[in-house]
């Protein structure tokens, strides 16, 4: 980025066309955003549809030396439809962005001895040239983004075993360390969704190769370890009861998990090297642990002897994870049956629908980015018109503040508009001493160049300190055009607070997007995965067949579901107390519909590893009830109250059937299982299913409670 964007100012200057540098510069600033995680194939059609809409814009933009009182309609309408394009997904979002970003400077930067025509030609010209370094970066080392993205999915997976591992030793701070799971496993699951596509959509491009499989096999060994996590401990009272009876198995436990992530970690450190270091303290741990576990009395705590081996064989199962990706990571040779379709690997694509009729549907108040986009448009409108009616110096850094700052959601665009404010005035103090006492152009040209590539690369980890270095750029650059730049700062805080004010006051007050009114329909979804996830685990259970795409297909989908959820009531979290309607309620439905996937994640991972038994009919009878539960949940967040007839508010009597789920003891699991030479494995399996059934009918039957008071 910042090769592309110092290169023409220099050599505009240097052949004293400056003015055509500058459009350069601008034309591949403005096409970067859309330069973000995912495959090549779609970074070079953002970094395109980026440059042909900024082309656009500036050149309408040039034309705009109209009277107020008709600029502000054209203003207005230009802003909806560039803010509108987001309707078509993240990296549109990115797009829309940019072209916003274009349309701000139209009104800010008059170019000399260029037509308007010529102009939006060499920005156009200038996204080109930024696709041209980003094309020449990827051939020069292909496997980059790849690698990057997975060592970081290595380190987030390793920080989320690490936090579950506390989670077994604590009781104190429980909710808070659940909390940061929620976030971590949405963070995660946004890098799995970002590595499906650069490793899935490349092999659609460029076919097949040894190393792109061996990427995709660590890929699954990674999401498997994510499962495997999640499935266990699901009831924390149980464990805490079952670790108190049976001191030091829980520090055990823990060690185990902590080995677990720090082997992460340094597969992380040591990716695509060879010499990795053993797993000997992990191995002793787990031999150790398993010699605890069988000094326990069978006879007498059977029932805690069953669920401490369950518990120790999904460790083994990670441990055998691990081994696997340092076998991939040291370049093996792959047979040809290791090879995965990439028939069966697009299903696991999301595909985004790119027609007109999706801008036709959203069109409405029911639309989020339609809401947004009109919102954006009344408060670019309003922020120009005050800045022009007070002769204030710059009127279009108003705009650049609200663009910048304002998001469809509440919380978002508070954040953002307290970190510009003090990333402002920062910038400006910090700026203010340097150029008092530094005078010399070539030195403040310099900083300016060096603080705007700085703010670039913290953008997205830290708003603040971005504001604080592009407030720098903009006020060296301006000490070499101006000599009242005392003036200039001072007007930079004051537009920065209005631009500021009126993006806060817009997403509050005119037409919000508030959490409540979307939170059912984000729940809802989230059951509806869920529960086909759910018929896929029984489907597999009852009919004995292997795990088939669909199968996958559906967890990939709960976990992603559950993700977007987790992210919507921490976006609904972040509102005025009084728009968090239901909140507790609500957060006590996300927390059910999170230990229900965990519960899922547990009958998944042990299916996957395990020969069953024939499935009987109150398994069958069991599955049904649960499914007519989630069933119910989703038809009941779809509708309002008012629409469901009073007598199905009511939860009906318990079924003889459901009875006997609810009131399942260990004690039962004889009863239900059948007499054969291997009479362990058969308890073995027989509590770990019925136990995860009853609990998901208890989950399951408390959501449908729940679901009642929203």
């Amino acid at each position: 980025m910042g090769i592309a964007i110092t290169v023409p100012i220099v050599l505009g200057i240097a052949l004293e066309h400056l003015d055509i540098g500058l459009a350069l510069c601008f034309g591949a600033f403005w096409s970067s955003p859309s330069n973000t995680h995912g495959s090549f194939r779609n970074k070079k059609l953002g970094i395109l549809f980026s440059a042909a809409l900024v082309t656009i814009v500036s050149f309408i933009g040039g034309y705009l030396n109209i009277q107020l009182i008709l600029l502000l309609p054209i203003l207005g309408l230009l802003t909806f439809s560039i803010a509108y394009i987001s309707i078509y997904g993240f990296r549109a979002s990115l797009i829309s962005f940019s072209g916003l970003l274009a349309l701000v400077l139209s009104f800010a930067h008059t170019p000399t001895g260029l037509e308007p025509y010529e102009y939006s030609l060499l920005i156009g010209l200038g996204g080109l040239w930024y696709l041209l370094l980003v094309t020449i970066a990827y051939y020069l080392n292909p496997k980059a983004q790849t690698e990057e993205s997975l060592i970081e999915t290595f380190e987030l997976t390793a920080q989320f075993l690490k936090t579950r591992a506390q989670l077994v030793g604590e009781k104190s701070n429980r909710k808070e360390l659940q909390n940061t799971l929620h976030k971590l496993q949405t963070e995660l699951i946004e890098h799995h969704e970002t590595l499906r596509d650069i490793l899935i959509v490349s092999r659609k491009t460029s076919g097949n190769s040894k190393y792109q499989n061996k990427q995709l096999l660590i890929f699954i060994q990674l999401v498997e370890i994510l499962e495997t996590a999640i499935a266990n401990p699901v009831d924390y009272d149980t464990m805490d009861t079952l670790f108190e009876k049976n001191r030091g198995l829980k520090e055990n436990f823990q060690s185990i998990i902590f080995e677990i992530s720090e082997q992460l970690n340094v597969f992380a450190i040591s990716f695509n090297k060879k010499d990795i270091s053993c797993f000997n303290k992990l191995e002793k741990l787990l031999k150790s642990t398993k010699a605890k576990i069988n000094t326990i009395d069978e006879k007498v705590n059977y029932e805690h002897f069953v669920i401490l081996q369950n518990l120790l064989e999904y460790q083994e199962k990670q441990f055998e994870k691990l081994k696997r990706i340092k076998w991939l990571l040291s370049n093996p040779t792959l047979k040809s049956s290791e090879f995965l379709a990439t028939k069966k690997l697009k299903q696991f694509l999301v595909p985004q629908e790119y027609d007109l009729k999706m801008g036709v549907q959203n069109f409405t108040f029911k639309s989020t980015i339609f809401k947004h986009s009109l919102r954006l448009s009344v408060v670019m409108m309003t922020g120009f018109l005050v800045g022009t009616l007070l002769q204030f110096q710059n009127p279009y850094w108003i705009l650049l503040t609200i663009v910048v700052i304002m998001r469809p959601s509440y919380g978002l665009t508070k954040d953002r508009s307290k970190d510009r404010i003090i990333g402002t005035v920062i910038g400006a103090f910090i700026a203010a001493g340097i150029v008092f006492f530094v005078k010399d152009n070539y030195i403040l040209g310099v900083l300016s160049i060096i603080t705007l590539v700085i703010a670039f690369m913290v953008l997205q980890k830290n708003y603040k300190v971005s504001a604080a270095f592009v407030t720098l750029s903009v006020v060296f650059i301006y000490a070499i055009l101006r000599p009242d730049i005392f003036v200039v700062i001072q007007y930079r805080i004051l537009d920065t607070i209005i631009g500021a004010l009126l993006s806060f006051m817009a997403i509050k007050w005119l037409w919000p997007a508030w959490g409540f009114l979307e939170i059912r329909g984000d729940i809802a979804s989230s059951v509806l995965a869920n529960q086909k996830f759910f018929v896929e685990i029984a489907s597999v259970y009852i009919d004995k067949t292997s795990v088939s795409t669909n199968f996958k297909v559906a967890r990939k989908t709960a976990f992603l579901q559950t993700s977007n959820l987790n992210a919507a009531f921490q976006r609904m979290a972040q509102e005025p107390k009084s728009k968090q309607k239901n909140l507790d309620t609500i957060y006590e439905l996300v927390v059910l519909n999170h230990t229900l996937l965990s519960s899922l994640a547990t009958l998944s991972t042990y299916l996957q590893h395990h020969k069953t038994t024939p499935a009987s009919n109150n398994f069958k009878e069991a599955v049904t009830i649960i499914e007519d539960n989630l069933k119910y949940v989703k038809q009941r967040l779809e509708k309002s109250s008012q629409n469901i007839e009073a007598s199905t508010l009511k939860l009906a009597a318990p079924s003889a059937s459901e009875q006997r789920l609810m009131n399942f003891k260990f004690s039962d699991v004889k009863a239900l299982i059948q007499e054969t030479q291997d009479q362990e494995k058969n308890y073995h399996e027989a509590h770990l299913i019925w136990e995860q059934l009853r609990w998901l009918h208890s989950i399951s039957r408390k959501m449908r409670e729940l679901s009642h008071t929203l």
